[in-house]
């Protein structure tokens, strides 16, 4: 058996010829970085890390402190079908550089850092949450893309939390039925029409959900109709609460 000791020392020499021969590199940029899964100077200070004030339902950025209560006129016209939301990020033209190579690039990679980001952001939502689930693709999606960013995300989640505290992964607790095609392109209401009915629980899951708070993890939150689609589903199968953790999230002009 190798000492503790040594071990630790032969992998931080593995480390440091690692790094010597392939450097550590920005997830946004490719700028040479101290460690692995980091970003540099310039690009952390460019992203839009979303923290408080915002919105208690839905997470938007409020620009000033309207009380820890305080709901956004979106939230306050039409109340979503979710209980709570979070992002990480402002889905941006800076965010863009991370979240479409992850998504559609097959940098898996970034998968680690970004689910670092998600559970900090949604620090006040874990505590609660019974299950976590990825909004699933379509098994045509997945057969294309072959992973499906949502579940890694996930799984990343799960893992981050405090000593003590265990989440409960539920990789197929939601089934997409049919298949939807993309949601780029599409209006508010277009896309609450496409995704319609087009989300299930699978039968497993089912004696699990009653009662339960479930915890949607996805990408990016641009209109909110998939979540609340998936929302839609949970709720159905007697899900007491939906909460909701992205990466990013679009983030609409006031009008």
């Amino acid at each position: 058996m190798v000492p503790i000791g040594v071990s630790g020392a032969v992998a931080g020499w593995g480390r440091a010829v690692l790094d010597a021969v392939l450097p550590p590199l920005c997830l946004g940029c490719n700028e040479i970085v101290g460690a692995p899964g980091a970003l540099c100077t310039s690009c952390w200070q460019g992203f839009s890390f979303i923290s408080a004030p915002h919105c208690a339902c839905c997470g938007t950025p409020f620009a000033e402190d309207l009380g820890a209560e305080a709901l956004c006129a979106g939230c306050l016209a039409r109340p979503p079908r979710y209980h709570r939301a979070r992002a990480a990020l402002v889905y941006d033209n800076e965010s863009r550089r991370i979240v479409l190579p992850f998504k559609h690039g097959d940098r898996t990679d970034i998968a680690r850092a970004c689910g670092g980001w998600m559970a900090r952001a949604g620090a006040d939502l874990l505590p609660s949450a019974d299950l976590v689930a990825p909004v699933p693709l379509h098994w045509r999606r997945l057969f294309m893309r072959r992973y499906n960013q949502a579940l890694l995300l996930a799984r990343i989640v799960v893992r981050t939390v405090p000593p003590g505290r265990t989440l409960h992964l539920a990789p197929d607790l939601l089934r997409r039925r049919r298949w939807t095609g993309s949601q780029a392109g599409l209006k508010a209401k277009e896309r609450r029409r496409n995704v319609r009915e087009a989300f299930d629980v699978h039968p497993k899951w089912q004696p699990h959900v009653a009662g339960k708070t479930v915890l949607l993890v996805d990408d990016v939150l641009t209109t909110g109709a998939t979540v609340e689609a998936c929302a839609r589903a949970l709720q159905r199968a007697g899900a007491q609460r939906v909460d909701v953790l992205t990466l990013a999230r679009v983030i609409r002009p006031a009008v």
